[in-house]
């Protein structure tokens, strides 16, 4: 079992020269200058991708202090996220803000498990980093998926391959619990990837959780679940029929549409969503549902590339318009909770049984019907968000995002 990356870079090959890179070397990193204890702090752990920058630099543009991104193995392989994450920081003359490597592999799942599961329950649309390796695919420009972890696909760099190199003196889970301890009460935690880190720091620190000031996830779809929630006891059980209760999955999924493709952020790694989500953090706010009310669309990607810089052109070319605004729709509700239009609270669990079909989903409980033998989290589930509210913040951000002598 791997738990945490390894601490240095290594070469790793491809099938083929043209598609091989060694991880670059040491880079001087630009001075940091102290931050203003007032500002808040955030560390924003996700799988980076090319046009995946937007939520730190919501965070950056709203004045936050970013006190590092941390890398996850979501929807590709930990060092390839982390990768990504350092050279969408370059491009903006952002490298003051360090990286740090997450955990290779989550708590108990790997790809042949995955597969294994689908198997039998069905393949999902979107399978992540454990979707079976396809070497093909990788020379066009996909991520790596199953195979080796350490391996690099060059060709996925749009962004351009980063000259810089993550922070190598401690793991993800460890800069989390520093942080929360140097800063009690001021540190959000932002999870839009898996939660293998979070449940990391959370069992290296037994008061990591108490001492942060919130965590804040992408993820957690639910249908008629919600219902059971939301009213009364009688509306509970009205909506609670085993036969149309189905977390994401199912005939429900085509009115949540893309829902699977984010619900891989709870299986990718079931346990450690568990762990997190019913950690002791003074507040967790989901924003499952609602990640899929605010679409991108062509007409606003043009809007945006009306100012011209590296990161208006990277979203303009390669963020298309077939997925909504998901980790954006997450760090905004972080950043400005006026955003949101509805919200709701209720208990959740993760289902952990790897022989269920709901494993790695979540179950929600309104207080009176929930389990007692556990030790259940109320979370603020938000329903809807200011779409116009949203947009306006991604125009800005990308618009005119700081640099590293702004900060």
């Amino acid at each position: 079992m791997v738990w945490f990356t390894e601490l240095i870079y290594t070469t790793v090959v491809l099938g083929s020269a043209a598609h091989s890179a060694a991880v670059p070397a040491a880079f001087p990193k630009e001075t940091r200058a102290t931050s203003n204890i007032t500002k808040p702090k955030v560390i924003l752990d996700n799988d980076w991708s090319p046009a995946g920058f937007i939520p730190y630099l919501q965070a950056l543009s709203a004045g936050w202090d970013v006190l590092a991104l941390t890398s996850n193995t979501g929807n590709a392989w930990n060092l390839q996220v982390a990768l990504h994450a350092l050279a969408t920081l370059e491009i903006g003359n952002l490298s003051c803000i360090p990286v740090y490597l997450g955990s290779d592999y989550p708590l108990l799942n790997t790809p042949g498990l995955f597969q294994a599961w689908e198997d039998v329950h069905g393949v999902l649309p979107w399978q992540g980093a454990f979707k079976p390796e396809n070497l093909t695919a990788e020379a066009l420009g996909s991520d790596p998926t199953s195979g080796n972890p350490r391996r690099i696909s060059r060709a996925a760099f749009t962004e351009g391959f980063p000259n810089t190199t993550a922070d190598t003196s401690m793991s993800a889970a460890n800069f989390m619990t520093d942080m929360v301890r140097k800063y009690p009460g001021k540190v959000s935690i932002y999870a839009a990837g898996a939660l293998t880190n979070v449940a990391l720091a959370v069992r290296l620190d037994p008061d990591f959780a108490s001492l942060a000031k919130e965590l804040v996830i992408m993820g957690g779809y639910i249908d008629v679940n919600l219902l059971e929630v939301t009213g009364s006891v009688l509306q509970a059980d009205i909506s609670s029929d085993v036969g149309i209760r189905s977390v994401t999955r199912g005939f429900w999924s085509f009115l949540l549409p893309n829902a699977d493709e984010t619900q891989i952020n709870l299986m990718i790694d079931p346990e450690a969503a568990k762990i997190a989500l019913t950690a002791a953090f003074p507040s967790i706010t989901v924003a499952g549902n609602v990640a899929n009310q605010v679409m991108s669309t062509q007409d606003f990607l043009d809007e945006i590339f009306e100012v011209k810089n590296a990161y208006t052109e990277l979203i303009h070319k390669y963020y298309g318009t077939e997925f909504p605004f998901w980790d954006e729709t997450a760090a905004a509700l972080m950043i400005d909770p006026s955003l949101a239009l509805n919200a709701t609270s209720f208990y959740i669990d993760v289902d952990t049984s790897y022989a269920s079909p709901s494993y790695g989903n979540i179950h929600a409980y309104q207080e009176a019907l929930m389990p007692r033998a556990q030790q259940l989290r109320a979370v603020n589930y938000v329903t809807e968000i200011d779409s116009v509210g949203l947009k306006r913040m991604i125009k800005q951000a990308v618009q005119y995002p700081p640099t590293c002598a702004d900060l």
